[in-house]
């Protein structure tokens, strides 16, 4: 059980945490205050018997959990006291395990950095080994230009260690890098340490920058944690620096690691600025279940290509109101964009759709060409259409539309004359659609909430939870009911509601109930004998299945109660957490 960590913000593997001692400490930050708080307290050292790679170093306050190896177990002795400080335990990645401590310090740390692979393979392996509710310490690894990169990691807590003794060494330390201290006819900082004259600026005043530099680097990563644009910081950051680059690119190769951390929405805005952003879970993400979740409803009618807009969602731009009323809901209409794929227009609402930006340059580089491309080929390989019709200008757009139709028997019809919006062109667009049928509103509202229950749900959720669909409200703010209207009647039941904001759905009492009994795949969390109001702390929990997400929709189930609500933690930390919200509950029942 951890009795002095909480985990309160997530940012994929990134936390903002709280140290409990006199004075709490929020992480990621620097353990150096911790340790002149807890002097020898938090530092009493048991070890294991040597002679065996897997022997480690015990820092216990609390007797170990049943079942702990025997070896592990010796180290704690019996007359150790309990203590008022975090207990923690040195461990390797093949050590690594549930001790039961309140942090976990990774062994080997100073000799990690340099070495990008084997940090990220050290780091995944322990991550994933002991309890998500603890705090990972790595020793003597930190500098102002790799913090970022280190806390996106999922690492919590540091010390000076490293920046201090390359002060000592005539390294002048920014988030940006090092320089010679010797090289540098100004300090570009005006901490305390910097503020003397250059002449008399010693390596002793350079060490003390360099931690200052580190603290307020870790200031400005707890505060992109806070916004959830710590991603963001990381790409820029870790261009200073090749072992912080090749980091951040090998934990994008880590998907499940990084995939299971990251939330399903998040209020921030995604921003595209290089093409590192491609391999964001978030994108990976919106693409995988666009092209095998989502269902094309709308594949009986001819579907029109069209490029993004600036403005979002799409459908309140300047550009898509004029290819709308070209269109005249004559046709189905998906919009490409780098970095997101391919967006139709059922989930323009849906995160990250709304919710990014990118940096416009008017030319389409050779890797988004590919990765849209190929996005868009698996997304025709799954729908019928009877045509399609790709209004789309000649610079990248049609390179990609070209790319994806090369193995498919598909035909395409350009019509595009110069530009979009041109009178030409757009005369162009509604002459290729003349004589198809319009559909309904009713028809695309009940569509628009299918589809965002396959993106969340699986394959064809939409059908299993909404077969007799009615919808009320205007579209963003739309409402799905059951059946028939007449309120004395059982399936006049509103079931969920479509949030504007994230472009999810929020169910009801009734519509939790629904997807519990469907065959759409329901994420549960089961829940001890209690009626939960408000939220569900973590140690009322006694399951949750693997595949939540932070932000996703939950139903919670337990002796006493049936609940809906919003998950807060990943399912895996839901079970082993003994601190922390897990779900914010929306509306619950007793049974």
């Amino acid at each position: 059980m951890t009795d002095h960590f909480e985990v309160h913000e997530r940012d994929g593997a990134a936390r903002l945490g709280e140290l409990r001692l006199a004075d709490p400490l929020t992480t990621p930050a620097l353990v150096d205050d911790v340790l002149r708080d807890a002097g020898s307290r938090w530092t009493r050292e048991r070890e294991v018997p040597d002679g065996d790679p897997e022997s480690l170093t015990v820092l216990p306050h609390r007797a170990m959990p049943t079942g702990t190896d025997a070896r592990v177990a010796e180290a704690f002795a019996p007359d150790v006291p309990d203590v008022e400080y975090p207990s923690a335990a040195v461990v390797s990645p093949e050590t690594a395990n549930d001790l039961g401590t309140d942090a976990y310090v990774l062994s080997g740390g100073p000799g990690l950095v340099g070495h990008a692979e084997r940090f990220v393979d050290a780091l995944v392996r322990t991550r994933e080994t002991i309890p998500g509710d603890t705090a990972l310490y790595l020793a003597g690894a930190a500098t102002p230009a790799n913090a970022p990169v280190l806390a996106y990691a999922g690492v919590d807590l540091l010390d000076t260690d490293r920046a201090y003794v390359r002060g000592t060494e005539g390294f002048y330390l920014t988030s940006s890098g090092e320089a010679f201290l010797e090289d540098l006819r100004e300090l570009p900082c005006a901490c305390e340490a910097c503020r003397g004259p250059r002449d008399e600026f010693t390596r002793e005043d350079c060490a003390e920058h360099n931690v200052n530099a580190l603290r307020a680097e870790f200031a400005t990563v707890r505060e992109r944690i806070r916004a959830g644009r710590l991603r963001d910081y990381v790409e820029g950051q870790a261009r200073h620096e090749a072992w912080s680059t090749s980091v951040f690119r090998l934990l994008d190769q880590q998907y499940g690691y990084v995939e299971a951390r990251t939330p399903i929405l998040r209020r921030a805005e995604l921003l595209a600025s290089s093409e590192d952003t491609l391999r964001r879970v978030e994108i990976q993400r919106f693409a995988d279940r666009v092209t095998s979740r989502y269902v094309p409803r709308f594949d009986d009618r001819p579907l029109v290509l069209v490029p993004c807009s600036a403005t979002k969602p799409y459908s309140e731009s300047q550009s898509h109101r004029q290819f709308h009323d070209a269109i005249q809901w004559r046709a189905h209409i998906v919009s490409m964009t780098s970095p997101i794929g391919v967006v139709p227009q059922e989930l323009e609402l849906t995160y990250p759709a709304q919710h990014y930006d990118s940096v416009v340059t008017g030319r389409w580089s050779p890797t988004e060409v590919e990765f849209v491309g190929r996005v868009l080929e698996r997304y025709l390989s799954r729908a019928d259409y009877p045509r399609v019709v790709a209004h789309v200008p000649e610079d990248g757009y049609r390179e990609v539309v070209e790319r994806a139709i090369d193995s498919l028997d598909v035909e395409v019809e350009f019509t595009v004359a110069d530009h979009p919006t041109t009178e030409e062109s757009l005369a162009n667009l509604a002459a290729a659609l003349e004589g198809e049928d319009q559909y309904r509103k009713r028809e695309r509202e009940h569509n628009t909430v299918r589809a965002v229950a396959d993106y969340l749900f699986g394959d064809r959720a939409g059908e299993d939870l909404f077969t007799d669909l009615r919808t009320d409200g205007h579209y963003p703010k739309l409402r799905a009911h059951a059946g028939d209207p007449d309120p004395n009647s059982e399936e006049g039941t509103h079931l969920a509601t479509l949030v504007p904001q994230y472009g999810t759905l929020s169910f009801t009492l009734a519509g939790a109930k629904r997807w519990a009994e469907s065959d759409a795949p329901a994420k549960r969390v089961e829940i001890d004998a209690f009626v939960p109001r408000g939220s569900v702390l973590a140690p009322g929990i006694v399951d949750a299945d693997d595949d939540i997400r932070v932000g996703d929709e939950v139903v919670i189930e337990g002796p006493r109660a049936f609940a809906v609500g919003r998950a807060e933690m990943p399912g895996p930390e839901m079970r082993s957490a003994t601190r922390g919200v897990a779900v914010e509950v929306r509306h619950s029942e007793e049974r």
